[in-house]
């Protein structure tokens, strides 16, 4: 029988052997891997100096790429990359490229690398109960199949009325693919499920686990809320699955949201984001429609993906982009502001061009330190002319972009940092002016709502309200 003094010896040498070890495997891995020379540097020297605590920290949140994906999606003997490479050459959608010939547009369809389809018909659904009367009627007249997919969804009653109507459709032999995110579905019970699962509905969880890296992270989250029925209607935006998101939260007694619906081909664009997402859950394929659906109205729209597996950062890229096409207005309603600096720059760059910037948050915040965080930003901002607005009616949790009579968008991605690099995100963009324009009037009704940030509120702020600002603003890398 071995002494237990040498095995406790033994014990003691291997454990620091193996955190040192580990640690110089993850201060490769951000060096290949980080995005800035300064948080780098930090994360180089945390591992280095204390690898007992930060390697647990950086398995949890230091990845900013989620490097499988992208191989699982690019692989060239993949079905999922066929289809990409399909719809992305598809000439059916490309069918207004001629029309728009805008190079500025051009720019977000390479960094989409999809192209803008035309002829769709769009309709702006303004909070919960226009949402989900739609999308639950949408469900109820499928005859091909059902793809859903949410961040969040709550066992309580929108949640089972989603459920349900998913497992009465699946009886009647209409496929239904359901996929939900781990994280943001954490508290889900399995007594929500496993009715879809006898049914016969396709559940899938979407999670990040595969590699020995990748398996103790919870920072990638997918954010996506797609719902598409039969490959011709495609609805995207903010909205979760909860009771919440109907105006009855125990915290807030009004909930704004903004989704859409939209008839045509650009639902194919939508169908394939969750296709990839469902290949990466589950090695196969949704058995889906790509015939080109018919022509439903006169919008142009691109559909336009992004996430941790994507060679650039497509998140950050676009936002920029869409700043530096305004010369007349530039209005970004969100309801977590905490950009980095490239956004800044391009926010302050507009408004000393003499752009209208507007940033409307939530006077009511549901995150304390994200809310802080941007805070952090609003006296920079505001010395140049960007005006700060704060909706006063319970939360504002929409994500809308309005530039010009150029472009809006609408879809699931907040303006900080996880939304444009870490999380998984869909946004939409519109060219068409009729439909800019209604989304601009829902702007304003908004605007209607909320009280504007004053330099005099931001100069009487006590010293420790803007402690916290900037201690939370520390955190912007993960918020």
């Amino acid at each position: 029988m071995p002494d237990i003094r040498i095995v406790f010896d033994v014990w003691l040498l291997i454990i620091p052997l193996f955190f040192h070890a580990l640690g110089l495997y993850c201060v490769a891995d951000i060096i290949m891997n980080g995005r800035t020379s300064q948080g780098t540097i930090a994360w180089a020297m945390a591992l280095l100096l204390f690898p007992y605590l930060v390697v647990p920290i950086y398995m949890v949140f230091g990845g900013r790429k989620l490097r499988d994906y992208a191989v699982a999606r690019q692989a060239g003997d993949r079905a999922i990359n066929h289809l990409g490479r399909q719809l992305e050459s598809s000439e059916e959608l490309r069918e207004l490229a001629g029309e728009l010939r805008d190079p500025q547009i051009d720019a977000l369809c390479n960094i989409a690398r999809l192209p803008v389809a035309g002829w769709n018909r769009c309709n702006l659904l303004i909070d919960g109960e226009q949402t989900f009367t739609s999308i639950l009627e949408g469900i109820r007249r499928a005859e091909k199949y059902v793809l859903v997919q949410f961040f969040i969804i709550h066992d309580d009653g929108i949640g089972r009325q989603v459920r349900d109507l998913c497992i009465a459709k699946a009886r009647t032999g209409v496929p239904v693919y359901f996929l939900y995110d781990k994280i943001g579905c954490a508290g889900l019970p399995k007594s929500y499920l496993e009715p879809m699962v006898a049914a016969g509905v396709k559940v899938s969880v979407f999670r990040v686990g595969r590699g020995f890296i990748n398996r103790f992270r919870v920072n990638f989250r997918n954010h996506r809320k797609i719902v598409v029925v039969d490959g011709q209607t495609a609805w995207v935006g903010g909205h979760n699955v909860g009771d919440e998101y109907l105006g009855k939260s125990k915290r807030f007694d009004t909930w704004r949201d903004t989704h859409v619906i939209m008839r045509g081909p650009v639902a194919l664009p939508v169908q394939l984001s969750f296709c990839e997402d469902w290949y990466w859950a589950t090695e196969t394929l949704p058995e889906v429609s790509w015939e080109a659906p018919a022509k439903k109205g006169k919008e142009a729209v691109l559909c336009m993906p992004t996430g941790p597996s994507d060679s650039f950062e497509t998140g950050a890229l676009w936002v920029v982009h869409a700043i530096n096409m305004a010369w007349e207005r530039c209005w970004i309603l969100s309801p977590y502001f905490v950009p980095d600096s490239s956004v800044i720059n391009a926010l302050q760059l507009a408004a000393l061009r003499g752009v209208d910037v507007r940033i409307v948050i939530p006077a009511n915040p549901d995150k304390r330190v994200v809310w802080w965080a941007a805070h952090s930003y609003f006296k920079t901002m505001g010395e140049v002319g960007v005006s700060i607005l704060r909706y006063q009616k319970g939360f504002m949790h929409q994500k809308v972009v309005l530039v010009d009579d150029r472009l809006a968008t609408i879809g699931t991605s907040n303006l900080d940092n996880r939304s444009l690099r870490i999380n998984f995100e869909i946004t939409m963009m519109f060219t068409e002016r009729a439909f800019i324009q209604r989304v601009a009037a829902m702007c304003e009704t908004d605007f209607t709502a909320c009280v504007p940030l004053t330099p005099a509120e931001v100069k009487s702020w006590p010293l420790h309200f803007r402690l916290a600002t900037r201690a939370a603003r520390l955190l912007s890398p993960i918020l």
